[in-house]
């Protein structure tokens, strides 16, 4: 029973990381409402190394329009502007020198669909990422019948809970999705 276990803790763990990795990646996806995680995904050459700009800078919220990044060294305000306007994330950082005032643009009715689709076609990624953990989890079980270890009767068994496993997990990701979903489109 001591593999079985091993096989069914790993795909747990597994399936738990595939749905963090899609929240983390939807975090990053611009809703209405100005967040630091935003921001996440910029990248800022820091003396000749690619950093996070949280590494760098503090981010910071004072309204639901408007980010502010204050960089730990003046000398990085003009490298952190730059960062963030070649990172596709249509926003016009505005600098004073020593602060960063970011205004987040209203969102059209198209541009919040476009992000709808995005965020479905990140979940659906994520449902795959499942989909494919359950497969090689059957296909461990497999070998454990082939190899005696376990009863084809059990086979059936764990095969049942994988699948039901699969399905919680994949739950878990549509009602992500969803939360999403309405976030973006709430004016």
């Amino acid at each position: 029973m001591d593999e079985v276990e091993k096989v069914f803790s790993e795909t747990e763990e597994h399936m738990k990381k595939s749905i963090e990795l899609v929240e983390a990646e939807l975090s990053s996806v611009r809703t209405g409402k100005a967040s630091p995680t935003l921001l996440d995904s910029v990248k800022v050459d820091y003396y000749g190394s690619t950093v996070p700009l949280k590494q760098i800078a503090n981010i910071a919220v004072p309204d639901a329009k408007l980010l502010t990044v204050q960089p730990w060294e003046k000398s990085m305000v003009g490298e952190v502007v730059k960062a963030i306007q070649s990172s596709n994330l249509g926003l016009n950082p505005q600098s004073d020198g020593t602060f960063i005032r970011i205004p987040l643009p209203l969102l059209t009715e198209d541009r919040r669909h476009e992000l709808v689709k995005t965020v479905k076609h990140m979940v659906e990624e994520g449902r795959i990422a499942i989909r494919n953990i359950r497969r090689e989890a059957n296909e461990k079980m497999k070998k454990l019948e082939k190899s005696h270890e376990i009863s084809e009767d059990n086979f059936h068994k764990y095969h049942k809970e994988i699948q039901e496993m699969t399905d919680k997990s994949i739950l878990e990701l549509d009602n992500v999705s969803v939360v999403k979903e309405k976030e973006i489109m709430e004016f």
